[in-house]
Order: structure tokens, then C-alpha cells, then sequence
């Protein structure tokens, strides 16, 4: 099983970022994914999770309308979209996928940091 984050980097103020996850291993219709982030010196804290029916839910007042989660169950892939990025987003951003009497699968990060 392996979950591999990418499409981190250094981005300005106000600018959007697409984060893609693929997931290998296990089929992506059997569990509700999400995306957390970590930032420096905090604790890791949820953004948004998808079920496999489709209700999302977001974990922070502050990312909702600014977030959007997808996923390609043919692709085995979830992305996080988020617009108007703000330097409080700077931080290691990490894929998951969880489903009753399953293992919770989580990969390393992609660092997303917003400076001008």
C-alpha cells in the first residue's frame, strides 16, 4: 500500500494549488478519503474528507469555499484544490484514506508554503 502526495511548492498570496494523491494497493472505492495538513510547530489537524457516496466535509471553517476535494476511482487518485492560498496555509499537507474495519492509510507530505 503506498500513498504518494504531490504538487507542493512555493506559491504567492492569493494564488491556487492543485495537490494530487495516488494511491496504490487497495481499491479507492472502498474508503472515505481526506487531506490533512501539519504546519510548522503545530499538531497535524484535518481539512476535508470525502465519503465513497460522495458527502464531503470540512474540518476548518477557515478552508471551506476555499477547498475542493475530487477523486478518479480509475486513476486511484484524490486531489485537494485550494484557492486563494494564505501564508496561514503554509504547511506539510498529507493524503488519507480510512474505512470501517480497514487499516487507516496515510503517506508522507507535500509542503506547500505561501510567501511573497
Amino acid at each position: 500500500v503506498q500513498l504518494q502526495a504531490s504538487g507542493g511548492g512555493l506559491v504567492q498570496p492569493g494564488e491556487s494549488l492543485t495537490l494530487s494523491c495516488v494511491m496504490s494497493g487497495f481499491s479507492l472505492n472502498d474508503y472515505t478519503i481526506g487531506w490533512s495538513r501539519q504546519a510548522p510547530g503545530k499538531e497535524r489537524e484535518g481539512i476535508i474528507c470525502a465519503s465513497r457516496n460522495g458527502y464531503s466535509k470540512y474540518y476548518r471553517d477557515t478552508l471551506e469555499g476555499r477547498s475542493t476535494i475530487s477523486r478518479d476511482s480509475a486513476k486511484n487518485t484524490v486531489d485537494l484544490q485550494i484557492s486563494s492560498l494564505e501564508p496561514e496555509d503554509t504547511a506539510l499537507y498529507f493524503c488519507k484514506a480510512s474505512s470501517p474495519g480497514r487499516p487507516t492509510y496515510s503517506g508522507r507530505g507535500t509542503l506547500v508554503t505561501v510567501s511573497s
